[in-house]
């Protein structure tokens, strides 16, 4: 005779969404609505309004949302929301299966750090690895990005660090001054 199994409890992973027409607020308020945790890198942006100069809060990276979801969860989500929300697809290299993209907690966490600052001078990039040169990879161990972890390169004249969610976006801070990085083992 077999024992039951307990219910393992789902832990919760960071999927990357597309959304389309630019819905990604839309579906933020949704999912803030539900209490599901969730991230959209902003960005204040300079724009002329009625003649004026105005900096608004935008979205960084239209189109792109990132959830803290169990995965049985997230499914029942994608069924029952009317928002046009899809997963950003990657191969399984052991399985050739095409699967959603989840981003690692420590990555999320230094993405969040980084792009969380609504800085106007963050650079956003494509996850194109030709888009910036490889460097050592570090730790920020103060300022605004304290904890962040990413690769140190020059870009733009600056030296910066770049925190990049593999094949959906990469995003380089503000010039940071070498003492305020700790070189990490690759």
């Amino acid at each position: 005779m077999t024992q039951p199994q307990e219910h393992i409890a789902e832990q919760p992973l960071w999927y990357a969404l597309r959304v389309t027409y630019n819905r990604e607020m839309k579906v933020k308020v949704d999912l803030d609505e539900r209490g599901i945790r969730n991230f959209v890198p902003m960005q204040y942006k300079a724009q002329v309004r009625n003649g004026r100069l105005v900096k608004r809060l935008v979205p960084s990276v239209h189109n792109l949302i990132f959830v803290y979801i169990e995965p049985s969860r997230m499914r029942e989500y994608k069924e029952t929301t009317s928002l046009p929300i899809r997963y950003i697809m990657r191969t399984d290299l052991a399985t050739n299966r095409r699967v959603p993209v989840t981003v690692p907690q420590q990555q999320m966490e230094s993405f969040i750090a980084v792009a969380g600052t609504y800085d106007e001078q963050l650079i956003y990039l494509n996850p194109d690895p030709g888009d910036f040169s490889k460097g050592d990879r570090v730790r920020i161990l103060g300022g605004p990005f304290e904890g962040a972890e990413g690769v140190f390169v020059r870009l733009k004249g600056d030296r910066r660090v770049v925190v990049e969610i593999e094949g959906v976006v990469a995003v380089a801070t503000t010039y940071i001054h070498p003492s305020l990085l700790q070189k990490l083992d690759s």
